[in-house]
């Protein structure tokens, strides 16, 4: 199977592979709803055709993640890189991630007409691009670094807490410094780009230096081995993969939609958009409970489990919290805490999906005898691509869809109506899409992870025998 390097995680490798989603994610998660006001807002862009382009721009995406796998498992399997498979890429991206993220949110705003159009095009394209080139490698990186569930369940709790951290600073400050300078002035959302770009790009360089392949596995499969169409079979006989990619969808259709919206739903409703600051301040404590709890939880129940529980609690709390915007006026905290919460109850499965992830990946080698971590990987993403694609394409139409304007200080009681179901509504229904696919598709039993984990020691005492 290939050799493994020091049998147990350090503090070090924890700390270093939480710095990898909190670099990427500290401009990612600019890309819903700050992104979108900044178009529509700021930039002009009417809200029906930013929907379409971020349409193509995610089908760009659903076309580079996949090959950008394939391309990681064809070179080292080709040239055999002695710094590893993944973390040479890391170390290509991170400049190119943090020099076209200060592009995006700075050269548009010289331009205007179908110029801004074709800039801003161009701009999010490289944007994505880069985007890319890092999250599959560091996403892949997990596989590399760990030997056992217990080591996943670990590094896929440090991943969610640099999530966590990375998705809350920017959260937290763009809608401050945006106020400040007001929704329509471009100045707020260069500064929170550029800031979040540099900070995003430490964070980076420190996941690449504190990191460490120390399982290096699949070194016995041929570059010609691995052929695109390879997934095709993963799709058909690979069930947890399946399950996997279902829930990503229903994840980030929700996930992304709310992002989306979730400036739009304070500004136009509560006429405040200060309040989600706020929000995101009081669901804090929650948020890190529960990256603290996970890991300890794990001991308990498996990942699997663990996660479809805090599915259906999100779920449910989305759900009531619409009932009581039916029933009664919700203050914009409370709106803000219970749909924080309920959304941080779905987060858990994102927080810990990537252990999964992993587990699918010793699947699909225990059925096929291939092990392609960058291939899988990478369909996985573009899973998740398509729900970005449902949630933020589909939420900028349906802004137009329900009468929203821009331009306009005070919108229409249908508007507001027509908010309340997009922000609330519709996430409570795709987390428990994600809920379904965990509970009627995942098929990896205590049994069958028995049956991967003995075929891995034959192979690894067939490995060290030819040696």
């Amino acid at each position: 199977m290939g050799k493994a390097k020091k049998s147990g995680l350090r503090k070090k490798h924890w700390i270093g592979y939480m710095f990898g989603d909190w670099g990427g994610t500290m401009t990612f998660t600019l890309m819903g709803g700050t992104f979108t006001m900044f178009c529509t807002n700021a930039l002009g862009v009417d809200p029906m055709l930013l929907g379409t382009l971020v349409i193509i721009w995610t089908i760009w995406d659903a076309i580079n993640d996949p090959l950008m796998g394939a391309l990681m498992d064809r070179a080292f399997a080709k040239k055999r890189d002695p710094r590893g498979k993944f973390r040479p890429w890391i170390l290509r991206a991170t400049p190119l991630l943090a020099v076209t993220a200060i592009a995006l949110w700075t050269v548009p705003t010289f331009f205007d007409g179908i110029a801004l159009i074709v800039v801003l095009f161009s701009a999010k394209i490289l944007y994505e691009a880069a985007y890319t080139m890092f999250n599959i490698p560091m996403g892949s990186l997990l596989s590399a670094m760990s030997t056992n569930d217990v080591q996943r369940a670990s590094l896929s709790s440090a991943r969610g807490a640099g999530s966590g951290f990375g998705n809350a600073i920017p959260g937290i400050a763009a809608p401050l410094v945006i106020a400040a300078f007001g929704e329509r002035d471009t100045s707020g959302y260069m500064i929170v780009g550029v800031c979040c770009a540099i900070i995003g790009f430490a964070a980076c360089l420190l996941h690449y230096a504190m990191t460490e392949e120390r399982n290096i596995v699949g070194t016995e499969t041929k570059a010609d081995d691995i052929k695109l169409t390879d997934i095709l079979s993963v799709i058909r006989r690979n069930r947890p993969f399946v399950a996997l990619c279902v829930h990503g969808i229903c994840n980030c259709t929700m996930q992304y939609g709310a992002i989306t919206l979730g400036m739009y739903m304070y500004s136009a409703v509560y006429h405040d958009i200060t309040y989600q600051s706020i929000s995101s301040i009081l669901s804090a404590p929650f948020m890190v409970g529960a990256m603290v709890a996970v890991p300890f939880l794990c001991k308990k129940y498996d990942l699997e489990k663990l996660i479809r529980y805090s599915l259906l609690l999100g779920g449910v709390f989305c759900g009531v919290l619409f009932v009581m915007h039916m029933v009664m006026y919700v203050h914009p905290l409370v709106h803000g805490v219970m749909l924080g919460v309920g959304i941080g109850f779905s987060y858990v499965s994102v927080q810990m999906q990537w252990g999964l992830v992993g587990e699918a990946i010793d699947y699909n080698e225990y059925i096929t005898d291939k092990r392609t971590e960058g291939s899988i990987y990478g369909t996985f993403n573009l899973s998740r691509r398509v729900g970005q694609t449902i949630g933020q394409g589909f939420a900028l139409y349906a802004l137009g869809w329900i009468g929203y304007k821009g331009t306009e200080e005070i919108q229409t009681a249908g508007t507001i109506f027509g908010m309340k179901i997009l922000c609330v509504l519709l996430p409570a229904v795709f987390i428990l899409g994600s809920w379904a696919a965990f509970k009627f598709i995942w098929n990896i039993t205590p049994e069958i992870r028995e049956k991967i984990k003995a075929k891995k020691q034959v192979s690894a005492a067939a490995g060290m025998e030819s040696n």
